[in-house]
């Protein structure tokens, strides 16, 4: 996913969080804090987010649902970004939490959050998360398979009340995104057939420990359409009555400056249009958002350490697949400026990282302006899942994590030491 579109300084500037600004001096300043004292401070690379965007963002989503459909949760997908300072912000902002296995559910307890306001997801969830599950007591589990069934009844026999749960259906919707992206289409490995669930249905309802509150279905992850998204609706309404509908999330954001969006109300009105429509007055609706809110509050920093010019101009920088799995996984295109000489235009390059694969490039056929060995660049939109997929591939120590707001930058998540690296060994 390749462009050479030449941005203006708007486009540039817009793909920054939303109150983004530059310095007299040409530097890039988030949160109130110009970039190249962050990069000091704390070292490149480095993921910055604007956790006031990131506030403002978990509450625009709230509003936008509740003043349309007052029995509506938002639950933020904690696997965009499973870090315990983000669930906080979201917690603090009146967010459910979406977790998929034992590590994000006590990411989600740690972070504050209570219990009966989690939402456990996973197609392969083990015996042992499901007891974690239900010895905190979370509010719902979402059975994806016949096998949850059997091991949901098997711990929950010694709970004192029946544990909530939603099955997850499969909608039959093809996506248009990224093969790897795309959830919600026949034959997904998520979920059950209408077919199935209506067993699955049954099943729960025959449970003396098992309750039946609902029905979840997700079509898949950046989507720019939401008209696919709405379409989720129809095949879970058909399935009967219920108090809850999981509607998932998926909304997609802009990377790049040929790419457009939707933005917040048009997702809400089509989401809310199709459940007045057809899903019972007085229900709950959850919505699951995860990329769309996380990703443009935050950017990457890295510092160049090579320039190689010949055929293709090449700036190798600090970083690459270790914090960034998205390219070389979904073929996610990214734009980027020089943090202190910021501003677009310049001379044609590919930017790639730093370790032993060729597939290990961040951004092809981008312009920038004289780039140099030390120059400090600044990838927007690193938001969503570049945390959650961060790996120690060639010894790279995975990458910190920085809150900016009113001028103070403050480290949420520590980079690995050398000796992290070195922790989980055994031998002596």
């Amino acid at each position: 996913m390749t462009t050479s579109i030449e941005p203006v300084a708007d486009d540039l500037l817009g793909l920054f969080p939303p109150d983004a600004r530059v310095e007299d001096d040409g530097t890039l300043i988030i949160g109130g804090c110009r970039l190249d004292d962050v990069a000091e401070e704390f070292g490149t690379p480095a993921i910055v987010v604007d956790s006031g965007a990131l506030a403002r963002r978990a509450r625009d989503y709230l509003a936008a649902f509740r003043s349309r459909w007052p029995r509506a949760d938002v639950a933020f997908a904690s696997k965009s970004f499973p870090c315990t300072a983000v669930q906080r912000v979201m917690v603090a902002n009146g967010l459910h939490l979406d977790v998929a296995g034992g590590g994000e559910i006590l990411g989600a307890l740690k972070a504050g959050a209570d219990p009966a306001a989690l939402v456990v997801h996973g197609k392969a969830k083990s015996d042992e998360e499901i007891a974690m599950a239900l010895d905190h007591g979370v509010g719902l589990v979402v059975v994806d398979n016949f096998d949850d069934i059997d091991r949901l009844e098997s711990a929950a026999r010694r709970a004192a009340a029946p544990q909530p749960c939603l099955v997850r259906v499969i909608p039959g919707v093809a996506a248009s995104t990224h093969a790897s992206q795309a959830t919600g289409h026949t034959g997904s490995k998520f979920g059950l057939s209408p077919e199935q669930a209506r067993e699955a249905i049954a099943r729960i309802d025959r449970s003396p420990v098992l309750r039946l509150d609902g029905l979840h279905t997700h079509v898949g992850s950046q989507l720019l359409d939401v008209d696919e998204l709405a379409a989720a609706v129809a095949p879970i309404a058909a399935l009967g009555t219920f108090d809850t509908y999981d509607l998932g999330g998926g909304l997609g954001v802009r990377y790049t400056y040929g790419e457009h969006a939707p933005d917040l109300d048009a997702y809400a009105d089509a989401l809310v249009d199709r459940a007045r429509e057809l899903l019972p007055a007085g229900c709950r609706i959850i919505v699951e958002p995860g990329r769309s809110m996380v990703a443009a509050a935050a950017c990457t920093l890295y510092r160049v350490t090579t320039v190689k010019r010949g055929t293709v101009t090449h700036v190798a920088v600090d970083g690459g697949m270790g914090d960034n799995l998205e390219v070389s996984l979904t073929g996610q295109r990214f734009e980027a400026a020089i943090a202190t000489r910021f501003g677009p235009g310049g001379e044609p390059v590919t930017v790639v990282g730093r370790h032993c694969e060729s597939g290990d490039q961040l951004i092809d056929r981008i312009c920038l302006p004289g780039p140099a060995v030390g120059d400090l660049l600044a990838v927007p939109v690193t938001g969503a899942y570049c945390y959650t997929m961060s790996n120690q591939y060639n010894g790279a120590r995975r990458v910190p994590v920085v809150f900016v707001e009113d001028g103070v930058a403050r480290l949420v998540v520590r980079r690995d030491t050398w000796a992290d690296l070195l922790a989980r060994d055994v031998d002596p």
